[in-house]
């Protein structure tokens, strides 16, 4: 997904705090000597809607979530709406409305929290004992937020794509968040079949979710994360939610043997192809482990000077590789390496990346997708945390524990 601009964005907000008053009994009463009184009315109390938010309030956190009730336990609510009007950066007016449900105890509650900066306002009708309605409205103003406590989430799974066994949800923000627990009870991920999955932390901008084992081929994946307005602690909070719904293809296994120099793909548990390849030189060695393709380049530009080796120096390269298959944000990519023809299957001789005949690259290039898992052995060199979607390179245990709610 692409990362959202930041913005303030106004949110409105209607309470209403009803009264109705319903006719009392009338009575008579005989004074001495037979003459009699006027009748008297009572009237019984009056029916009162109530919110969490004082009207005129200012300065409210946009952590809270509205809620509406009616005080007359005779009474009930029949309808609450929850408006706010703001200026977004540019200055330009903005509106917006928040939903909410009314609960079993007869209370409307929001179902979002509140934007900074915004002037909501509260609206709310409800019927008395006696059967009048009556209808009442209340504003309040949420404090300011400068741009640097506002923390953006951005989803990386794109809705509608089809992604390999390996792809982990990933959930990414703008800002540091302290408070990964709050953030992390507000993250939820639905898969259908059902599969037990756990989130993990992999650094305090970005949390993944990931199945026990591999995605199930055709599995339904929907992601939401209800972060706006969330405490993120050390003064910040969520400026938006965000959603993302994605399929799960065939089962796509490559696995890249270094010291045989071999490279194999399983398609649905079959062997499809085997290749020659040559990796990693000594000095520069792939790194061992699981790891998940991140993207597919068709060509791309590959420079030395890009990790530190000026191109005109013996160790230099500047070249266009074509099938580039990326699986480390370092660097390292399966790619076609025709130049490293007399290396190919007896030799490791690059620079990081994993080579190989450019007829064998477009047809690996052809069949994986985002998400597929590559798993490298061979080398002593193991694949870093974080280098790249490495969620599959812990053990279930290891990957549990890096849950906020663990």
């Amino acid at each position: 997904m692409q990362k959202k601009s930041r913005r303030a964005v106004a949110l409105t907000a209607a309470v209403l705090v009803g009264l109705l008053g319903a006719c009392a009994p009338t009575g008579s009463s005989s004074a001495p000597g037979g003459n009699s009184t006027a009748t008297q009315s009572a009237t019984p109390p009056p029916f009162v809607v109530t919110t969490n938010v004082p009207d005129g309030a200012a300065d409210i956190a946009v952590d809270t979530l509205v809620k509406v009730s009616a005080a007359d336990g005779g009474g009930a609510l029949t309808q609450v709406t929850l408006t706010g009007a703001g200026t977004d950066k540019n200055g330009k007016a903005v509106t917006t409305s928040i939903d909410g449900a009314l609960g079993s105890d007869g209370a409307w509650t929001a179902t979002e929290r509140l934007d900074p900066a915004t002037t909501y306002t509260i609206s709310a009708t409800g019927t008395a004992r006696s059967g009048r309605e009556s209808s009442t409205t209340s504003t309040f103003t949420t404090t300011a937020l400068t741009l640097s406590r506002q923390i953006f989430v951005s989803i990386v799974n794109q809705t509608g794509s089809t992604y390999g066994v390996a792809m982990p949800v990933i959930v990414q923000f703008d800002l540091p968040v302290t408070d990964r627990k709050a953030f992390e009870q507000r993250l939820s991920v639905t898969t259908t079949p059902a599969q037990k999955g756990s989130w993990g932390w992999v650094s305090d901008r970005e949390v993944e979710w990931r199945p026990e084992t591999y995605f199930q081929s055709g599995t339904k994946v929907s992601v939401k994360a209800d972060l706006n307005g969330v405490n993120a602690g050390d003064g910040k909070y969520g400026q938006n939610s965000a959603s993302a719904d994605f399929s799960i293809g065939q089962s796509r296994v490559t696995k890249v043997d270094l010291a045989s120099k071999q490279l194999t793909q399983f398609v649905n548990g079959q062997q499809v192809m085997s290749i020659p390849v040559s990796g990693g030189k000594p000095g520069d060695e792939t790194r061992s482990g699981t790891s998940v393709i991140m993207e597919k380049l068709p060509q791309t530009r590959m420079a030395s000077e890009t990790v530190g080796i000026a191109n005109n120096s013996p160790d230099g390269y500047d070249l266009q590789v074509k099938y580039a298959m990326r699986i480390t944000t370092s660097g390292e990519f399966l790619h076609a390496a025709p130049w490293n023809a007399a290396y190919l299957g007896n030799t490791n001789a690059s620079h990081g990346c994993v080579g190989m005949a450019t007829d064998k690259a477009q047809a690996l290039f052809g069949t994986v997708q985002v998400g597929d898992p590559v798993v490298v052995s061979g080398t002593k060199r193991p694949l870093d945390d974080g280098n790249g979607w490495t969620a599959w390179n812990d053990s279930w245990a290891q990957w549990q524990a890096k849950s906020a709610l663990a």
